[in-house]
């Protein structure tokens, strides 16, 4: 591909030669060999592969006794108390499994505060009498380790003389073998805590708010006759946008490397402006890595749906189908992982930060969520005819409530440096919430708020005109990609969580919320009722149309991009936290002190570690970043423009010494910017020059002085010669592939 910076020539760069970095970077981009061995998809398909490295119930099953493994089921399936007996028949059999595999480790897996996965492995091995080794594996290492919990974000829990943490396994995420080349390592999912109980990680309250959730979601179907154990789960079904850039743009850009996004671009000639890479045909090359991404997936037992271009070139989207709220959690971690471990072997990096190029679509992690069990089915299912649905009228209403009495904290539990750049920009929700419900819903709550619902939009048929196609059955209601907070005919979908996320925090927030909600329903509903089943039918009327009248502001169905929505939200009393250090402070509501604190998911404590933790790491990005752009500006970007003005400046000179004019409006301009370079560059150092300790600062004062170098730094790239300029270019990172 001959792709060059607008306005110069620079085909020497594409070729190779004497050259700097960036056209270094260029010539082994343009000539990248696929070097990774061919899948063997013939032989080994996906159904035969899949879960074959996963100590899954199918295996459990085979390998344990019918009593240990009845008892694991009423744990994994029901919810029910662990038999701490089971451990040691259990980790025996995972043991041998896994050195069947070829692994010599294991790890207890954890998630902490940092949003990303940590692990300490050990070995099987230990030493025998005879000078030899033994495989052992117990119980009590299967179900606890000891990691250094003052080593990891805890908000001030633990401190370094206060250092004792544990791993405590999880049962209800299966086990999995990661491989290497050189072996194998048995990784265990686990919760993280302090010695003092103190949840430390982000699964422990994502298991804490299933078990809330689950708790009422039974009071609400017991109301509607279905007396049933089976547990509850919450679902999610998270999207996973991403780009790929080649390793050798990566590596020529510092602020890719080290802070995920780029700090410095001038815009491409060509954009997303077409709408020509959504839903186009994949490269080939990329292809390659996608199939290789969904086989090592498949193997771990993660259940890859769906593949496609996004909108802006260079990026993508993988999603699964929907699991248990934890399993979905910690499978998303390893979706993220194994993305960016397969894009090394294909000569290409995955950004998964939600801003990684300015002026185009950002990347988001939509969380599909709903909720529903074994043997009750989707419970957010509304069927044909919803408005005779009462069951999921009352659930589906619980879940409006929800959001709207909670809209700050959903706001806060997607707020960071990177998601504050994505949400209201391109292709990405308003950081306004708001529930859309489709016009089929939308006329149902409209019939019940004006005293009760009789009929349902019809789905019908649609019919194209063209006798060859066959009709296609309609949904009752269109799609909004500007809500936050969609249904989606069988679930809502969250559209403002960030593609760097754990998703853990998210379904922790909603999870709570609807709990909450659900008790508040059933508690209205059980005094109504009073055991009395014939008063149900009214005593759903009047909760549903109390609850319209009181939380309708927030369902929206238009455009939430457009500048008129704004007005109207502000109208409405609705949140518009559009920054960090504007959402971050609900968490410290008393409002949802109290909520958490009730449902047992997190105590006053935990839930102020998170926040101090969310407060340090927004301040420590935005000063990497600060220090990152001085850098960069400094010792890359003024003198590749301080070069090319000395050239110009010495072709201007030579012209007038034989006597010609030399128009020297570009050497002015050059010589203007350079002079705002400097000025940016210093007035930045003088913005970021405490640490960025306050997040208010960071956001009003440094971020701003950021843009202005930026600003700067592009102004110049437009112009300065196309062989001096030492970053790779948009054009060049996103159409090279």
């Amino acid at each position: 591909m001959n792709s060059t910076k607008s306005g110069a020539n620079s085909s020497s760069s594409y070729t190779g030669g004497t050259s700097s970095p960036r056209q270094s970077a260029i010539a082994a981009a343009l000539g990248f060999n696929q070097s990774a061995p061919p899948i063997e998809f013939m032989t080994k398909t996906p159904e035969t592969v899949f879960g074959e490295n996963t100590f899954s119930k199918s295996v459990m099953k085979k390998r344990l006794p019918k009593a240990i493994y009845k008892s694991l089921m009423q744990t994994i399936e029901a919810g029910e108390k662990l038999d701490p007996t089971v451990a040691d028949v259990v980790a025996s059999a995972m043991k041998d499994w896994a050195i069947e595999k070829g692994a010599t480790h294991y790890t207890h897996v954890f998630y902490p505060l940092t949003g990303g996965t940590a692990e300490k492995h050990d070995s099987f091995m230990a030493p025998t009498g005879d000078g030899g080794t033994l495989a052992e594996f117990s119980g009590k290492e299967l179900c606890q380790g000891e990691p250094d919990g003052s080593s990891f974000p805890t908000g001030g829990i633990r401190q370094t003389h206060e250092a004792r943490g544990y791993t405590i396994w999880d049962v209800t995420s299966p086990s999995y073998i990661l491989e290497n080349p050189n072996g194998t390592t048995l990784c265990i999912p686990t919760a993280f805590v302090s010695w003092t109980g103190e949840a430390l990680d982000k699964k422990t309250p994502v298991l804490r708010s299933m078990k809330a959730l689950d708790a009422q979601a039974h009071r609400i179907t017991k109301l509607f006759g279905h007396d049933t154990k089976a547990f509850v789960a919450s679902t999610a079904g998270p999207e996973q946008e991403y780009f790929l850039v080649d390793k050798n743009f990566y590596y020529a850009r510092p602020d890719l490397l080290t802070a995920g996004r780029t700090l410095f671009g001038a815009a491409a000639p060509k954009g997303q402006e077409f709408d020509d890479h959504y839903f186009g045909a994949i490269p080939d090359r990329v292809l390659s890595f996608m199939f290789e991404v969904e086989r090592e997936l498949f193997r771990l037992g993660v259940p890859i749906k769906t593949r496609h271009n996004e909108v802006a070139p260079g990026q993508y989207e993988v999603a699964p189908i929907f699991e248990t709220a934890n399993v979905a959690t910690d499978h998303q971690q390893l979706i993220m992982l194994v993305l960016k471990k397969v894009a090394k072997k294909y000569g290409m990096e995955c950004l998964t930060h939600e801003k990684p190029f300015a002026g185009l679509n950002g990347s988001g992690k939509h969380v599909n969520w709903s909720l529903g069990s074994s043997e009750l089915g989707n419970l957010l299912d509304p069927g044909d005819t919803p408005h005779e649905n009462a069951q999921f009228l009352v659930f589906c209403a619980a879940v409006i409530r929800a959001v709207y009495k909670h809209q700050g904290l959903l706001r806060a539990v997607v707020a960071s440096a990177g998601n504050d750049h994505r949400l209201g920009a391109n292709e990405a929700p308003p950081a306004i919430l708001s529930v859309f419900l489709g016009s089929q819903l939308a006329d149902v709550f409209e019939q019940i708020k004006t005293g009760g619902a009789s009929s349902s939009m019809p789905r019908g048929t649609l019919e194209v005109g063209v006798d060859t196609l066959p009709p296609l059955a309609k949904d009752a209601g269109d799609r909004n990609r500007t809500s936050p907070f969609a249904f989606t005919g069988n679930r809502f979908e969250f559209r403002a969580v960030g593609s760097n996320f754990s998703i853990a925090g998210p379904l922790v927030a909603m999870n709570t919320i609807v709990a909450e909600s659900l008790d508040y329903c059933a508690t209205k509903l059980e005094a109504a009722v009073a055991g009395d089943a014939s008063k149900l039918h009214g005593s759903v009327q009047k909760l549903l149309t109390e609850i319209i009248n009181e939380c309708g502001s927030i369902i929206f169905n238009g455009n939430g991009y457009s500048e008129e929505w704004h007005a109207e939200a502000a109208t409405r009393g609705l949140l518009n936290n559009k920054t960090t250090p504007e959402a971050l402070p609900a968490l410290m509501a008393p409002e949802v002190k109290e909520l958490f604190s009730k449902y047992q998911v997190l105590s006053e404590r935990e839930l102020e570690s998170r926040y101090e933790t969310y407060v340090e790491q927004y301040c420590m990005t935005v000063r990497v970043e600060a220090n990152l752009t001085k850098k960069i500006a400094r010792t890359m970007i003024f003198p590749a423009a301080i070069r090319y003005q000395r050239e110009l400046a010495a072709t201007c000179t030579n012209l007038q010494a034989l006597g010609y004019e030399f128009d020297t409006k570009t050497l002015d301009k050059v010589t203007g910017l350079v002079k705002e370079l400097q000025d940016s560059i210093t007035d930045l150092a003088e913005a970021s020059a405490d640490g960025c300790e306050e997040m208010v600062k960071c956001c009003e004062v440094v971020l701003p002085a950021m843009l202005r170098v930026r600003e700067a730094s592009d102004k110049l790239e437009a112009i300065v010669a196309d062989d001096l300029w030492p970053l790779p270019t948009y054009q060049e990172m996103l159409f090279i592939k």
